[in-house]
């Protein structure tokens, strides 16, 4: 089968409804971090860890931007892996794939495990492992499907993740002014009467941005969505003008009330997370239930956007000779199952290594997909700035367009290779940059290894498909 009858034969469906994507750009990336992870970051700059999150915030903006421009030009499941290999060359689409596909498939098993131990909390007789194999294989079983089964999960999810982030600023915003009944806390004193507001100074705070930076990871899966929906153009764009209120609102205006709330140094916020912290200082009843039950609703959610995305890149990769040709394959509704088996059979395999290798193997598998965030960033403003230059040279005409270029394309690409900088000195992040770096260089590698000049004239023809399915 060539590729130009794969683009054919074997296409994804446009099944996603604008409702589906419409929740998925809004709650796409609130994930358990938010919830529980933030306090690992507050406890280690203290109140100031909202430049932080207002830095990493910043990038993801600048960094859909460009996404967005790209993805409305040519809506493509492979999203900025596709873009990579038009803009710099087939090695870096290969090299990026690869490592997204890596990252979401890691992410399966751990956010999988992550829900089996909170239902087993709540029903000890049964086993994590048999939550974790039951919620897997029935979110596996639901992707195969359709992925119009997948945006209607992800829509419910994404519902119930909003009203609970709501209803916790509503109740966090009475509690600052003095309004909650019972609460043993309020003000906003606790911004600054700790130490200061940046009690561990400028240091630390570049250190938090790295572990901020992970938060936000998911947000581009909304590119890769849209191309299953009708439009897509117009779906991508209106995701993207509203990246920056659902940054502010979910992410900086939760952590400004978390740490005027709550003192920055509580070893609850580590223990417990920052949300059930400020809760319990509330004396909201119930505040463990209730923060278990969103962070299960988070990680079911995650999984369910690990498993869709992971299969899609792999499709993508497939479509351009990078991947088993089988990988390529849809059901008749447009579901890439090979792709969907495949990227779960991935992920049994790498939870089977945490018991049978020895733990050092495991863990530097985990190390690897760390930085794997801020290079796919790097990457993507990168494509930006050849395709941008490539097609105004060309004289086309861009319906979406990225702020100041290159102005600010450069800045974010700066920005990056300085925080890829800190992580390298620094001692808490050092090896997981390392493992990235190692993991990289073998996929490059690779990418020069697999044949290269059928695949070139293929995925010309691929291309050419593409641009006239879209055009």
């Amino acid at each position: 089968m060539t590729t130009m009858q794969t683009a054919n034969k074997d296409a994804l469906a446009q099944n996603l409804k604008p409702r589906h994507v419409r929740m998925l750009s809004i709650a796409g990336v609130i994930g358990a971090g938010l919830f529980v992870g933030s306090g690992h970051a507050i406890s280690e700059a203290g109140p100031a860890v909202l430049i932080a999150y207002a830095a990493a915030g910043a990038l993801v903006v600048l960094i859909m931007r460009m996404l967005a421009e790209m993805a409305v030009a040519l809506p493509d499941s492979g999203s900025f892996s596709t873009y990579a290999d038009r803009a710099l060359g087939r090695w870096a689409g290969f090299t990026i794939g690869w490592l997204y596909w890596w990252f979401w498939v890691l992410v399966i098993p751990l956010e999988a495990n992550a829900a089996g131990t909170i239902l087993h909390a709540w029903f000890p007789q049964i086993a994590i492992w048999q939550f974790t194999l039951a919620i897997t294989l029935i979110l596996t079983s639901t992707n195969l499907l359709s992925v119009k089964n997948y945006g209607e999960f992800e829509f419910w999810f994404a519902l119930l993740k909003v009203g609970a982030i709501i209803a916790f600023l509503c109740a966090a915003a009475l509690a600052v002014t003095g309004l909650m009944p019972d609460s043993s806390t309020s003000g906003l004193q606790h911004l600054y009467d700790t130490q200061g507001f940046m009690p561990n100074g400028i240091g630390k705070v570049m250190a938090a941005i790295l572990t901020t930076m992970f938060s936000f990871m998911g947000t581009e899966i909304i590119t890769i969505a849209a191309a299953e929906s009708k439009n897509p153009g117009r779906q991508i764009t209106k995701a993207t003008n509203s990246v920056i209120w659902r940054i502010a609102l979910f992410y900086l205006l939760s952590i400004f009330f978390v740490v005027a709330l709550v003192p920055w140094n509580s070893p609850s916020l580590v223990e417990h997370g920052s949300y059930q912290t400020v809760l319990q200082a509330m004396n909201i009843p119930h505040a463990k239930l209730i923060v278990d039950s969103v962070v299960l609703i988070a990680v079911c959610s995650c999984l369910n956007s690990a498993l869709y995305t992971s299969s899609r890149m792999l499709y993508s990769l497939s479509c351009r000779k990078d991947a088993p040709q089988a990988a390529s394959r849809t059901t008749r509704n447009g579901t890439p199952w090979v792709a969907v088996l495949l990227s779960t059979g991935a992920a049994f395999v790498a939870v089977v290594a945490n018991y049978v290798a020895p733990s050092a193997v495991f863990e530097f598998l985990l190390a690897s997909s760390g930085a794997i965030a801020l290079l796919v960033y790097l990457v993507i403003a990168f494509s930006h700035l050849v395709l941008r230059r490539r097609r105004e040279k060309a004289g086309e005409t861009l319906s979406y367009r990225m702020w100041l270029f290159p102005g600010l394309t450069w800045a974010a690409i700066i920005f990056i290779v300085t925080v890829l900088v800190c992580m390298l000195f620094n001692a808490q992040h050092q090896n997981e940059l390392l493992a990235t770096g190692g993991l990289t260089l073998a996929i490059v590698v690779a990418s020069f290894v697999v044949p290269r000049k059928k695949r070139a004239r293929e995925q010309t023809r691929f291309y050419a498909v593409r641009s006239s399915e879209n055009s």
